[in-house]
């Protein structure tokens, strides 16, 4: 007999948050901060060249990023959860991505958990969020994301907002991090709202 899971069953479905070889990977770690506070379950994979700028760039670890996550998984590891559509995942966030990780998702090259776990997303109509880090831009980026877009992703390059008036670079971090999980409809206290111009 099959039965109807309550909405009291029923936890939050996971986030898989992808942390790939691009400057920026703070963006990766502060997004999985927030989903962390917020409660909301995050599935984590870091690509090879994305641990290695996590380390330039960071004081973080693998086993850092293990602690906020809920699961973390290889990307060697085609066969893992996030890899399937029938995993219940409420879409991906891909931060930092990469040119080389766009690529593969823009043409379904899924030779990892990445964009494997991307390519599942978009065929099973999930959204996922491309944080492209990359400048200047040559028209075979601009070509990549407008075919990425096409499929069925959203290309959210990290822009900072000055209206905001940030003070750091933590500040213009979370408010990037904040307009993320808007798209997902996550209720947070990231951004400060704009709330029209007084005249």
């Amino acid at each position: 007999m099959i039965r109807a899971m309550s909405k009291t069953d029923t936890p939050p479905a996971p986030i898989i948050v992808a942390i790939t070889g691009a400057t920026g990977a703070i963006l990766g770690v502060e997004t999985l901060r927030a989903l962390k506070a917020i409660g909301r379950p995050a599935h984590l994979v870091v690509s090879e060249a994305g641990l290695r700028t996590l380390g330039f760039e960071t004081d973080y670890s693998l086993d850092d990023l293990r602690a906020l996550a809920t699961e973390t998984y290889s990307n060697k590891d085609v066969g893992a959860a996030i890899a399937s559509g029938s995993f219940k995942a409420a879409g991906m966030i891909v931060a930092p991505c990469s040119i080389k990780t766009l690529s593969g998702i823009a043409g379904s090259f899924s030779h990892n958990l990445v964009i494997r776990s991307a390519d599942v997303c978009l065929k099973e109509r999930r959204p996922v969020v491309l944080l492209v880090r990359e400048t200047p831009l040559h028209q075979g980026h601009l070509e990549l994301m407008s075919h990425a877009c096409n499929i069925g992703c959203t290309i959210a390059p990290p822009m900072p907002a000055f209206y905001t008036k940030p003070q750091s670079i933590d500040d213009m971090v979370r408010h990037t991090v904040g307009r993320t999980l808007d798209l997902f409809g996550i209720d947070h206290d990231l951004v400060k709202r704009w709330r029209g111009e007084k005249p």
